[in-house]
């Protein structure tokens, strides 16, 4: 039996035990020492928006409107870290004692496939290793959008992986790179990130202010994940002529206030939605998401990427029931909720 966070409806979250199966010969089980949880694609099941789409059918690729996309109860959290307590007879490569980590919910214990777990080595630090998620969107985003050297991009939303975005234009030689976010906390990190310009949407006019911060071109990119209408409308204002704006968030369905008439129709910029996780990579066959993340780990265990300060705040696991809804009610608060295990 062990311990796990779960949303037991729509804005509500509790604690639940659950009975885990004994470890196959082909599986581990692991006792978590941190987690971490998934802003975006978490709120969308924890606020529910995302439910009144239906379900999305693989065959049509369409949204039926029928079938549950959300449903309760269900387990919170993005992923793991955590020490191996024992192995199956067939597992190679990790033995009882070894850190590792992987995709799963805020969960006491786990009992995890060894070929879904990555061995995290002791020079790299836990935050590395539950910011392989976020790194790995953040990668596709600058790829779809083609971010080149002396690019000018604008990061909107700086979450996690638009953080990681932030750090991966700077890494690709784009030049400025420019950080819009309402939250002061999250402008703080991304100027810690390397940010050259830092813009409070609420307080300035950000395209304008993206415009007069590149002589008057706009962005060449604008990678926007807020997940904001609004936050779009002033990506397709800050963006260059023909330049390209990059869709990154999973949003709810986006109220009244999207003007396509206005600058997106005379600057005529191209809109890519971004999935790293959608198959056929856009680049296949020589793209696809495992070699973004294979790119995306070694990048962040070479310390190019940097994440310690992306995890703010880290919480007892005891703690989340009041520090979980504040993702939600208290933005200003978190940039990425981080769990120890005590």
């Amino acid at each position: 039996m062990t311990r796990q966070l779960l949303a037991t409806a729509r804005e509500e979250v509790s604690f639940g035990d659950i009975d885990l199966p004994t470890p196959t010969s082909t599986q581990m089980r692991v006792r978590s020492l941190w987690g971490a949880v998934k802003h975006g694609t978490e709120m969308a099941l924890f606020k529910g928006y995302a439910g009144p789409r239906g379900g999305y059918d693989n065959q049509t690729r369409l949204f039926d409107g029928q079938q549950q996309m959300i449903s309760y109860p269900a387990p919170l959290g993005n992923m793991c870290v955590g020490e191996v307590l024992e192995v199956g007879a067939d597992v190679t490569g990790f033995t009882p004692g070894d850190t590792v980590f992987g995709h799963g919910p805020l969960r006491q214990e786990h009992v995890w496939e060894s070929s879904r777990v990555r061995l995290l080595p002791s020079d790299v630090p836990w935050q590395a290793a539950v910011c392989l998620d976020p790194a790995n969107f953040a990668i596709g985003a600058i790829r779809d959008g083609h971010v080149r050297v002396g690019d000018a991009v604008a990061v909107f939303g700086l979450g996690a992986i638009g953080l990681l975005a932030l750090q991966l234009a700077r890494h690709a030689g784009a030049h400025p790179v420019i950080g819009i976010d309402p939250i002061p906390l999250r402008r703080q990190v991304a100027g810690q990130c390397g940010a050259d310009l830092l813009i409070d949407p609420t307080a300035d006019d950000a395209g304008r202010e993206l415009r007069q911060a590149t002589a008057g071109r706009g962005a060449d990119v604008c990678i926007e994940y807020s997940g904001h209408h609004l936050a779009l409308q002033q990506a397709l204002r800050g963006v260059a002529y023909l330049g390209t704006v990059v869709a990154g968030a999973w949003p709810g369905a986006y109220p009244a206030g999207l003007d396509f008439g206005a600058e997106a129709h005379f600057n005529r910029p191209s809109i890519i939605f971004s999935r790293a996780c959608s198959e056929p990579n856009p680049e296949h066959p020589n793209w696809n998401e495992a070699r973004l993340q294979e790119v995306a780990w070694r990048l962040l265990c070479d310390g190019t990427l940097r994440c310690a300060s992306i995890l703010q705040p880290v919480v007892p696991f005891d703690a989340l029931l009041t520090e979980y809804p504040k993702i939600a009610h208290e933005p200003e608060s978190n940039v990425k909720l981080g769990v120890r295990f005590d």
